[in-house]
């Protein structure tokens, strides 16, 4: 398994190819539809996102301690933010993008042109992934977006992913898509 910490370099990001297991570390920021609208018509991002990561993610926060406890923090599906995403990797110099399900040709030619990688998190595992949350460190747009909406600054160590598209226009879930495709023509050839 390979390792990638925060700041994510595009000499970090061009070693990763697609398939490959990674263990991620450092700071990543949630966003979801209103995040990702905002800033692919122009909004301006409370934080610099050069070198970051974007986690497609609604967490589940609660006031802990005087702070923020994440409770649950599994991907959202990643395709809501198709129509946004090459611009967010375009304008904001987005390194990873964190989420589940792929994504299409439009984000892929950006990953491609930018140098980004989307990461496949597990679905279904959001109290397991919370667990590698460390600390909650910053939370903006919470009352125009709400909870789940805002964007959250999480740190996080040792988040275990896959790499379902890397910055040289491979796509994971084209060559599973490919190869699926291939062996069921073999097997409807055998059954006729």
């Amino acid at each position: 398994m390979k390792t990638l910490t925060y700041p994510f370099t595009l000499e970090a990001v061009k070693q990763l190819h697609a398939g490959e297991k990674v263990s991620l570390s450092g700071t990543v920021y949630t966003g979801r539809d209103r995040l990702h609208k905002f800033l692919a018509e122009g909004g301006v991002s409370p934080v610099d996102l050069q070198d970051g990561a974007l986690y497609h993610c609604g967490p589940v926060v609660i006031r802990e301690n005087n702070g923020w406890q994440v409770k649950a923090a599994g991907p959202t599906t990643s395709a809501r933010e198709e129509p946004y995403m090459a611009e967010v990797i375009a304008t904001q110099g987005v390194r990873v993008i964190i989420g589940k399900g792929g994504m299409g040709v439009a984000t892929l030619d950006a990953c491609n042109r930018f140098g980004c990688i989307y990461l496949q998190a597990a679905g279904g595992a959001a109290t397991l992934l919370a667990r590698r949350i460390k600390a909650v460190s910053g939370v903006w747009f919470l009352d125009e977006f709400g909870a789940t909406e805002a964007m959250w600054k999480l740190e996080i160590d040792s988040l275990d992913l896959v790499v379902g598209m890397d910055s040289y226009g491979n796509n994971l879930y084209e060559e599973v898509r490919s190869a699926s495709l291939k062996k069921m023509e073999e097997l409807y050839r055998h059954c006729f």
